[in-house]
This record gives C-alpha cells, sequence and structure tokens, in this order.
C-alpha cells in the first residue's frame, strides 16, 4: 500500500512538474505566434492594393498580372468588376478607381473640369498593321465614303474619346456636315452585331473586336484610324487618381514598371499576347488582332497637344486652360529616365548623339 501511495506522488509530482514546464512554455511560444502574425500583417501591409476595371479587354494590367510582373514589387490589382468606358476616368478623377487607361482628350477635359487626375505612363501606339481602331458598314449599305456618313447612325464607344475627335476631324476635312450625323454608344464588343442587325449603319470598333468584325463576310472594312491621322490620335495612356500617387509614390512607379515590362513582352511575342487575351474573353485567337504599345511606355507630348488643340478647336475647353505639361508626367516610368539617360549620352565619335 505504502509503494502504491509513493508511486501516486511520483505520478502527480511528475505531472505537476509537466505542467508547470508546458505553462513556463507557452508564453514564449505566444510570443512566436504573435511575432510571426505581426510579421505576415506587416509584409502583408508592404502591398498596396490599386482598385481597377475587369473589363474585356487587350489591357497590359491583366497581362502583367497573368505574366506574375506584380510579383515581388509593392503593388498588386484589386479587380472591382466591369466598368462602362465612358466612366473610367471619371472613377479615376474621384477615386473611385486608381487606375485608368482611357484615350487623351478624356483626360484632358476631366482636368479642364477640376479632376484630380494624371498621365503616368504611354499605352497603345498604332500602326498601319495595329490600328487603333477599325469602321465596318454593312456589305448592301452602299457606304464607302466620308459623304455617306451624313443621314447615317455610327456605333462607337463613347463620347468624348477618339472615335468621336478623330472621326469628326477626318470627316471635316472631307467636307461632311458632322452634324448630320447620328451619333450612338454602343460597347466595342456589342458593335459588331448591331450592325449586323442594321441597327446602326457604320461602327467603329476597337481590337480586340474588330478582329471578329474584319472576318464577319456581312461587314465591310472602311478604313482605320492610321488611315485618318497616322497614328497620332491613338496612344491610349494610363492615367492614375493624384491622391492615389501622393500616397503610393513606389506603388505607382511599381505598377508603371510592372505594365511596361509587359508592355515591351507584347511588342516582342504578339502571338502569345493574342492567345492569353483570347483565353482571357474566350474567344477565338484568330479574330484577336495584334496590339502593339509605345515603346516602354513613355509619354511623348505630341499625341497630347494634338488633342487638346481639338478640343479648343470644338469648344470643349477654353483656350489655354490646358497646358500639355499638365496633363502627364514620366517621372513615375524608370525607363523614360534611361531613354533620356541614352539620348543625351554622347556618340562614340565624340560627336553628339
Amino acid at each position: 500500500m505504502k509503494a502504491s501511495f509513493s508511486n501516486y506522488r511520483f505520478h502527480a509530482a511528475w505531472i505537476a512538474v509537466t505542467l508547470v514546464l508546458l505553462s513556463g512554455c507557452k508564453p514564449h511560444e505566444d510570443e512566436a505566434q504573435a511575432s510571426s502574425a505581426k510579421t505576415t500583417q506587416g509584409a502583408r501591409q508592404e502591398i498596396t492594393y490599386f482598385k481597377y476595371p475587369d473589363n474585356p479587354a487587350f489591357d497590359l494590367v491583366y497581362l502583367a498580372d497573368k505574366l506574375g510582373y506584380f510579383e515581388g514589387t509593392s503593388t498588386r490589382p484589386k479587380y472591382v468588376g466591369k466598368i462602362s468606358a465612358p466612366q473610367i476616368i471619371p472613377l479615376v478623377g474621384t477615386g473611385e478607381i486608381d487606375f485608368g487607361t482611357r484615350m487623351v482628350p478624356l483626360v484632358i477635359s476631366a482636368i479642364a473640369s477640376g479632376a484630380d487626375v494624371k498621365v503616368i505612363s504611354a499605352g497603345g501606339e498604332t500602326l498601319p498593321d495595329a490600328p487603333h481602331m477599325k469602321y465596318f458598314t454593312r456589305n448592301d449599305s452602299g457606304i464607302r465614303g466620308p459623304k455617306d456618313f451624313e443621314g447615317k447612325t455610327v456605333a462607337f464607344n463613347s463620347f468624348g474619346a477618339c472615335a468621336e475627335f478623330v472621326t469628326k476631324k477626318y470627316l471635316s476635312q472631307h467636307g461632311v456636315d458632322v452634324s448630320k450625323v447620328n451619333w450612338l454608344v454602343v460597347p466595342d464588343n456589342q458593335s459588331q452585331q448591331a450592325l449586323v442587325t442594321k441597327n446602326v449603319d457604320i461602327a467603329i470598333i476597337h481590337p480586340p473586336f474588330s478582329g471578329a468584325a474584319e472576318a464577319d463576310p456581312q461587314l465591310h472594312k472602311l478604313w482605320s484610324d492610321w488611315d485618318e491621322d497616322h497614328g497620332l490620335g491613338g496612344m491610349a495612356p494610363y492615367s492614375v487618381n493624384g491622391a492615389f500617387a501622393r500616397a503610393h509614390p513606389q506603388a505607382v512607379k511599381d505598377f508603371v514598371t510592372a505594365i511596361a515590362r509587359a508592355e515591351n513582352w507584347v511588342n516582342a511575342h504578339p502571338d502569345e499576347a493574342r492567345q492569353l487575351t483570347a483565353e482571357r474573353l474566350g474567344i477565338d485567337v484568330k479574330l484577336v488582332e495584334r496590339y502593339a504599345y509605345v515603346k516602354d511606355l513613355v509619354v511623348t507630348e505630341p499625341p497630347i497637344q494634338y488633342y487638346i488643340d481639338i478640343l479648343e478647336q470644338a469648344g470643349k475647353i477654353p483656350k489655354g486652360k490646358v497646358q500639355v505639361k499638365d496633363v502627364y508626367t514620366n517621372d513615375y516610368n524608370p525607363l523614360a529616365a534611361k531613354q533620356s539617360q541614352a539620348s543625351a549620352t554622347p556618340r562614340a565619335n565624340g560627336q553628339p548623339s
């Protein structure tokens, strides 16, 4: 009986020691867990998520994300659903989304109205074999030239952008009274159907959806924006909300760096880029047209001045209200600095470059 009691006391003492040891270790474990959680939380706080539309488009943000170019940077996209084209720049101006890609005149008009928005990188480049937009009609419409636009209904993706101003400028140069043209806003991905069903007479369609329209045997391609202005009005830049840029300058730099990497990849791998876009949109890759981008996404001034002049002449903004330097900055693009350094470096023979 004594031995049994002795064994009991031994086991009880062992249990007590074990509990003390366990209780002594627990604070250290809790501290380690808390430290790990804090480190994880700190790592999460280093990432700035930017709000961006999840639209059906050939877009460098989606491609950069797909290619992993945001990995290792301080920023990541947070897609906020589809946003109609006319609303993108206004929502960038209010901060509802942080970045957006739309044509220069929309940004100029927004700035003239006091919006806090700035172009921070170039975008698409119009080339003969990679135009920014194409013009279509039905084979049986009888529409073949600019004068045929009078009295007709034209589908385009939004007022205030390239499809309106480039087209009106071109038509006016050919003696067309643009006030006699009926303009109807139709999303790019619906314009082909609107044309086929005779709800419109002419459709101005951007890639990637212009490829399907060109392949449609019922339709006739009239021309592209390259034929109208040789690409001067085709740059579709990326803009940022000013407050976001001031609060997160490194995130903006990382954003521009990532999409510039994507741009260079697209220009070097056009077929692979078409394939990724086809997979994203769920359409036949044969119908996805090539898209070209400005080298290194460095913003140049002529396309901006082009639209300032158009907007002033059209009475959309007061003359002198917006200057080119008000519209853009290359400060967030490290490749712009490299380009400037390269152009300033003397040639090997000592002559200026």
